[in-house]
C-alpha cells in the first residue's frame, strides 16, 4: 500500500525502486499540491534512478498533521528516510518543498548527497504577505485566492493554451484541506535558512521558471549566491511549477545534474 506511518502520521507516497547505483531522488511538492506535479518528471527518468514522492502531511492524501512549521515538515522526511532504510539521497523540493529540502539538510546532513531546489528561496514572502493569506483563506476559503496564485503558478501561455491541465491544477488547489494549507502558510512565514544556506557543502542545483511569479528568477539566485558553489539555471517559459509546465527541460537538468555526482557517474559511465 502506498500510505506509511510516520511518528503517528500516514502519508501518501510512492517509491519507484529504480536501477543502478545512483542515490535516490525524493521530491517534495509546493504549498496546495501533490505529489501528482511530479508524475512526468518521474516518469520521463523511468528506472534510471530511484524515486520517492510523497504528500507532504496536510497536503494530498497524507493526515493533515498538525503543521505549524517547516520542523514538522522536515520530520516527516526524515522518516521516511528511514523507512525505507536510504543510506543518502537527493533532495528535490519546490517551492516550500525547498524549504523541506534545506531544513533536512541542516538537520542531517550526512544523509544528503546533492540538493535541487525548485523555485524556492532561503526566505519566502514577508509576515506581513503571509498573513494576509491566510486571514483571507480563513475567511473565505481558497477559492477567494485560487485564480491569482494559478497566476503565478503559470505562464500565459500555459493558462492560453492547456485550459484543461489548469482546471485540474484549479481543482487540486480549492480542494486542497484548509487546515494543512494554512497551517504550511504559517510554516513557510516562520522559515528563514538564509544563514543555513551558507553552510551548504554538497553540490546544489537552484532552478527556476523564467515568468515564475512567485519566487523570480532574482531570488531564486540570492539563494544560488548564498550557497557556496551553487548552480543557478532558468527554464524558460515556465512560471512557477516548471514542473508541469516544462517536464522536459526540467528532466534534463535533473538528468545532468545526477550525472555530474559521484553516485550518478557509476551509472552514466
Amino acid at each position: 500500500m502506498p500510505f506509511v506511518s510516520i511518528g503517528g502520521v500516514t502519508l501518501h507516497h510512492r517509491y519507484r525502486p529504480g536501477t543502478g547505483n545512483a542515490c535516490p531522488i525524493i521530491f517534495m511538492n509546493s504549498l496546495g499540491t501533490d505529489f501528482r506535479i511530479w508524475d512526468e518528471i518521474v516518469s520521463l527518468l523511468g528506472d534510471e534512478m530511484p524515486t520517492l514522492v510523497y504528500d507532504k502531511r496536510g497536503h494530498g492524501l497524507s493526515d493533515i498533521g498538525g503543521v505549524s512549521s517547516i520542523d514538522d515538515h522536515v520530520d516527516d522526511l526524515c522518516g521516511l528516510v528511514d523507512h525505507f532504510g536510504l543510506a543518502k539521497v537527493v533532495l528535490c523540493g519546490l517551492s516550500v518543498g525547498g524549504l523541506i529540502a534545506q531544513g533536512f539538510y541542516a538537520r542531517r546532513p550526512e544523509s544528503v548527497e546533492a540538493l535541487i531546489l525548485s523555485d524556492t528561496a532561503h526566505k519566502i514572502g514577508t509576515a506581513d504577505s503571509w498573513n494576509t493569506r491566510i486571514a483571507t483563506v480563513e475567511s473565505k476559503g481558497i477559492q477567494e485566492i485560487a485564480d491569482a496564485v494559478l497566476k503565478l503558478w503559470f505562464t500565459p501561455a500555459f493558462h492560453a493554451e492547456r485550459s484543461a491541465d489548469l482546471g485540474g491544477c484549479w481543482n487540486m488547489l480549492t480542494r486542497q484541506p484548509l487546515a494543512g494549507y494554512i497551517g504550511t502558510c504559517a510554516a513557510v512565514r516562520d522559515a528563514d535558512f538564509t544563514e543555513a544556506a551558507r553552510r551548504i557543502a554538497v553540490p546544489t542545483l537552484c532552478v527556476v521558471g523564467d515568468q515564475d511569479g512567485s519566487t523570480p528568477p532574482d531570488l531564486v539566485r540570492s539563494l544560488a549566491d548564498l550557497i557556496p558553489g551553487a548552480r543557478f539555471e532558468m527554464i524558460p517559459n515556465a512560471g512557477h511549477i516548471a514542473c508541469v509546465e516544462q517536464p522536459g527541460p526540467f528532466t534534463r537538468l535533473i538528468r545532468d545534474f545526477v550525472a555530474s555526482l559521484p553516485s550518478g557517474k557509476q551509472i552514466h559511465g
